[in-house]
């Protein structure tokens, strides 16, 4: 399922570029490889077909991303390839993966907010873009933390193998973190990357209750939309310490269990 990049071409190596080393980029790449393997942890995953990105920290005009061929499992913080919008590798060995490039280059470099990127085909977040209609019915708690944040591509495309695609999906994302992609999967949007990846669990958890409440076969009981609003605005004053939060634990609980991450 997954494509190489074909007009890729390698810049010179890392070591001539003394700019793409520093303590806050080092930090971005820890801060990626934790989310690739806790997502690898909890199943959020497909193959070697899904991809996280972020914007290389002091470079509005780079991006970080995982290389074709490697499982989340596998991703170290040293392995994360730097690319430009024109793809290039500017660091790093390998490719990135077809329709990493060409969904996250456009995202990144058309919507400045995308600092972070998350797109995956994880199981339950997908099987709702599966359905007609709304995805969520704003039914569970957790789900009210996206109340008024989600945007639908409601036109499936095939692969994301040209600019035009990716540029595509941007559209569609509109002033939304989320893109529920129909017949596809999500992408999450964040300022950083620890809100990237708390966004990316908790819409699956999310997801996961919701699809187990409507397994009943009962009718769900939605929030009504004032209370909606209001738990998301209290949810959102709390967010971004909370997403740090959770990934210094991601991080604390991987450097028990496979530290290797980090290298």
């Amino acid at each position: 399922m997954a494509h190489e990049l074909k007009s890729v071409s390698a810049a010179p190596s890392v070591l001539r570029h003394a700019s793409l080393e520093s303590n806050a980029i080092r930090e971005a790449r820890i801060d990626l490889a934790a989310s690739f393997r806790m997502a690898a942890k909890l199943g959020l995953q497909e193959g070697i077909c899904n991809h996280f990105s972020a914007l290389l920290p002091g470079h509005d005009d780079l991006f970080l991303v995982n290389p074709y061929g490697w499982a989340f499992a596998e991703i170290t913080a040293s392995q994360l390839l730097v690319c430009d919008f024109n793809g290039n590798v500017v660091a790093g060995s390998g490719k990135p993966e077809a329709t990493a490039f060409y969904i996250h280059a456009q995202l990144h470099k058309t919507l400045p907010r995308a600092t972070a990127a998350f797109h995956t085909h994880m199981p339950y977040a997908t099987a709702l873009s599966m359905l007609e209609g709304e995805p969520l019915v704003w039914a569970g708690q957790t789900a009210l933390k996206f109340y008024g944040r989600t945007a639908i591509d409601e036109n499936y495309n095939g692969l994301a193998l040209d600019d035009n695609e990716g540029l595509r999906i941007a559209r569609a994302m509109g002033d939304a973190d989320i893109v529920f992609l129909k017949n596809h999967g999500v992408m999450v949007l964040g300022p950083t990357i620890a809100e990237a990846y708390d966004d990316l669990y908790y819409l699956e958890r999310a997801a996961e209750v919701q699809l187990l409440a409507m397994s009943t076969g009962r009718q769900l009981k939605a929030v009504p939309p004032e209370i909606a609003r209001k738990t998301y605005l209290e949810m959102r004053e709390g967010d971004p310490e909370s997403a740090r939060l959770h990934m210094e634990s991601i991080r604390r609980q991987l450097m028990r269990t496979e530290p290797e991450f980090a290298d």
